[in-house]
C-alpha cells in the first residue's frame, strides 16, 4: 500500500476513491498510513476501512476519543491535531462523554421527529418556491441554486438566523470547509479572515438570543443549563456557545447538499432508477437512504486511542490516530450485495452515512426530510435531468462533495 497517500487531496479532485478502499478492506483493512509530504504533522495514523471494524471503534468511545488521547496535547475528529480548550473539548463533535450527550441534549428537542413534523409544511413550501425557479429557467447549477439552498434556509430557520443574512454564513462556511488552494493542516488569510466573520457574527446573534430569546435552536442552547460531574447546574461556556453555531452552519448546509446533488447525479446516471421513482413514489424512503449510503458526504472522522488497545490482531499506542472511513464502510462487500449497484430498492440498508455511537449526526431526520422533499418536488415537475456540463468535485478528503453541477430540466 505504499502507493497509497490519503492526505493527498489531488486523489479526491474527481470525488471518493473508492478503487484505494476497496484493496484497502480486502488487503489491509486496518492499516497504517505512514506519513508523507502531504500529511498533517509528519505523523502516520491508522486507516480503518471494514464496517465491521468501523462499528467496532465508532461503539467504543471510552477506547476510541473524539477528543484526544494518551500524553497527546491536540487531538480532534480531522487527521491534522487541532489545540484542547479550543476545538478540542469545546466543539459538540470533538467532546467525549458524559459532557458530550449533557450539552447535545439541549438541542435534540428542536430536531425531533416531532419538531420537524411541524416544520414539514414549511419547508415543503420554500422547496416548491427554489424549485420552482430553477425549473422555469430549464436548468440551473443544481448545487448552488437548488441542493445548498434548501438546507441554507432550514439551518437559518432552525438557529434563528435572520434569512437575509444566510448567504453571508455560507460563504464564510465554504471557505472554512474548502481546500481550494491549500492543503491539509494549512490556514490562508481567507479562511482566517472567515472564521474571523463567523465568530463576530455569532458572538453578535448569541448576545440576540440571550437579550431576546425565541423558539429555535440556538435560544434553546443559550438558555440551557448542563449538569456537572458534580451534580450542579451551568451554562455553556460562551466558546463553546460560539462553536457550536459555527459548526451548525457548516454541518446543517454542508452535508446535506452535497448528498442531495450527489444523489440527483446518481439518479441521472440510472434512469431507471429515476423512472422507478417516478412510477412508484411509495419507493422515496428506501430511495433516501441509498442516495445517503450512495453519497456518504462525510467521508471519514478521526478518533485518537485513549489507551494501549488490538483492532484487528494491529496493536494501537496510546495516543495514536485512528481514521473511520465511513464512505469506505457504506461499499463494504460484506454488508451490501453489490455495493456498486445504485438501488433504490435496497433493503436492508444499514448504512453509515450518519456515524454511528455517541456521535451520530443530530441533523439526521432533517436531512432525510429535506433530501426527501427535494425529490418530491423534483418528480412532480420535469420527467427528466441532464447534466449540461461537467461536474466539479470538492478537493478534500473529509467531504465528498460537488462544488457546480450544471444540469437541465425536461418538463
Amino acid at each position: 500500500m505504499r502507493a497509497v497517500d490519503l492526505t493527498d487531496l489531488d486523489r479526491f479532485a474527481a470525488g471518493f476513491p473508492h478503487d484505494v478502499f476497496t484493496r484497502l478492506r480486502r488487503e489491509a483493512p486496518v492499516w497504517f498510513h505512514p506519513p508523507t509530504a502531504h500529511t498533517p504533522g509528519g505523523e502516520g495514523f491508522w486507516v480503518v476501512s471494514r464496517y465491521a471494524d468501523v462499528m467496532t471503534v465508532a461503539t467504543d468511545a471510552r477506547t476510541f476519543s473524539s477528543d484526544r488521547g494518551g500524553t497527546r496535547e491536540g487531538g480532534g475528529t480531522l487527521i491534522e491535531d487541532l489545540p484542547a480548550g479550543f476545538a478540542t473539548g469545546v466543539l459538540l463533535n470533538m467532546m467525549d462523554d458524559p459532557r458530550h450527550q449533557r450539552f447535545r441534549r439541549l438541542a435534540t428537542g428542536t430536531v425531533s421527529p416531532r419538531a420537524l413534523a411541524a416544520l414539514e409544511d414549511e419547508l415543503r413550501a420554500r422547496t416548491a418556491a427554489i424549485t420552482d425557479a430553477a425549473v422555469a429557467r430549464g436548468g440551473c447549477d443544481f448545487l448552488l441554486d437548488v441542493a445548498a439552498e434548501l438546507p441554507l434556509q432550514a439551518v437559518a430557520r432552525l438557529l434563528g438566523v435572520p434569512q437575509d443574512d444566510r448567504h453571508r454564513l455560507f460563504a464564510w462556511a465554504n471557505a472554512t470547509l474548502d481546500y481550494d488552494g491549500r492543503d491539509l493542516g494549512e490556514i490562508t488569510a481567507r479562511t482566517q479572515e472567515a472564521q474571523a466573520a463567523m465568530f463576530e457574527y455569532g458572538t453578535w446573534l448569541i448576545a440576540e438570543k440571550r437579550r431576546a430569546p425565541a423558539d429555535d435552536m440556538l435560544s434553546a442552547v443559550v438558555h440551557g443549563t448542563i449538569v456537572d460531574d458534580a451534580g450542579h447546574p451551568t451554562s455553556p461556556t460562551e466558546l463553546e456557545l460560539l462553536m457550536f453555531f459555527n459548526l451548525l452552519i457548516a454541518a446543517g448546509s454542508e452535508t446535506t447538499r452535497n448528498s442531495l446533488a450527489v444523489g440527483l447525479l446518481a439518479l441521472i446516471e440510472h434512469p431507471g432508477a429515476w423512472n422507478e421513482l417516478r412510477a412508484d413514489r411509495a419507493l422515496l424512503p428506501t430511495a433516501v437512504e441509498e442516495i445517503l449510503r450512495w453519497a456518504s458526504s462525510t467521508a471519514y472522522n478521526r478518533r485518537t486511542a485513549a489507551c494501549d488497545t488490538i483492532l484487528v490482531e494491529q496493536p494501537i499506542a496510546a495516543g495514536a490516530k485512528v481514521t473511520l472511513w465511513w464512505s469506505s464502510a457504506n461499499r463494504d462487500e460484506d454488508v451490501f450485495p453489490e455495493p456498486f449497484r445504485f438501488d433504490v430498492r435496497r433493503q436492508p440498508n444499514r448504512h453509515l452515512a450518519f456515524g454511528h455511537g455517541n456521535h451520530f449526526c443530530l441533523g439526521a431526520v432533517l436531512a432525510r426530510l429535506e433530501i426527501r422533499l427535494v425529490l418530491e418536488a423534483l418528480l412532480d415537475r420535469v420527467a427528466a435531468c441532464a447534466l449540461a456540463g461537467p461536474v466539479e468535485w470538492t478537493r478534500s478528503n473529509k467531504h465528498t462533495g460537488v462544488r457546480h453541477m450544471p444540469i437541465t430540466f425536461t418538463s
